[in-house]
């Protein structure tokens, strides 16, 4: 039986096109803002384009903030793509301006310290052993990304063994940033995988068939 996804619409990012990538897996793709058909859908995908403060007040007016919480909770797949990737995290820092993010990992979205901004175009990453979201892809696979702004420390520490410490995935652009976060239930990354050719469509299926 085909897993019914939802892309999270709540004003940001390429809705459609994330649609139609997630559709190519085989699964069933509803776009949309509805509060229970969120909550309840196998995955939850949560895009994002533009400014972290834009998306964030977007994000809370359709309480997408509380979607996610309350998935987690129950241990309900999420998957954050670019600036969807950027407001899971505690804070971002745009302009000198600081805005609160959803604070499901510790961490703040800062300018990237490149010669040139914004980064555009494609990178390689380096991916942790053992990792499920890159399974299968080859390690010189490249994928498209396109920001000003990253998570350049990993912040959250896990101290109970009993407790899988996130696997977390990193690229260059001037400095190292997080390209990608597989933690429990929560995934993200900070590419786009819809805009990424064969390997995207690989990752995204890898996704989908976790669900």
């Amino acid at each position: 039986m085909a897993k019914n996804v939802v892309v999270l619409d709540y004003g940001s990012g390429n809705l459609r096109s994330a649609q139609r990538a997630v559709e190519r897996t085989g699964a069933h793709v509803t776009v949309t803002s509805d509060f229970q058909a969120a909550l309840n859908a196998d995955g939850l995908l949560v895009p994002g384009v533009g400014a972290f403060e834009a998306c964030m007040r977007g994000l809370k007016e359709v309480r997408g903030d509380v979607i996610i919480g309350r998935r987690l909770a129950g241990g309900r797949p999420v998957l954050g793509i670019c600036v969807g990737m950027q407001i899971l995290f505690e804070r971002g820092v745009e302009h000198g301006v600081e805005s609160a993010g959803c604070d499901e990992w510790p961490g703040t979205v800062e300018p990237l310290d490149a010669p040139i901004v914004p980064h555009m175009g494609w990178n390689t990453v380096d991916v942790p052993a053992g990792s499920r979201l890159f399974a299968g892809l080859d390690p010189e696979a490249r994928y498209y990304f396109v920001h000003s702004y990253g998570v350049r420390r990993w912040e959250l520490q896990v101290t109970n063994e009993s407790i899988a410490a996130p696997l977390v995935s990193w690229t260059t652009h001037g400095q190292p940033f997080v390209a990608a976060v597989e933690n429990g239930p929560l995934w993200a990354t900070q590419f786009h995988p819809e805009k990424s050719g064969d390997a995207g469509a690989a990752l995204l299926t890898n996704w989908v068939n976790t669900l």
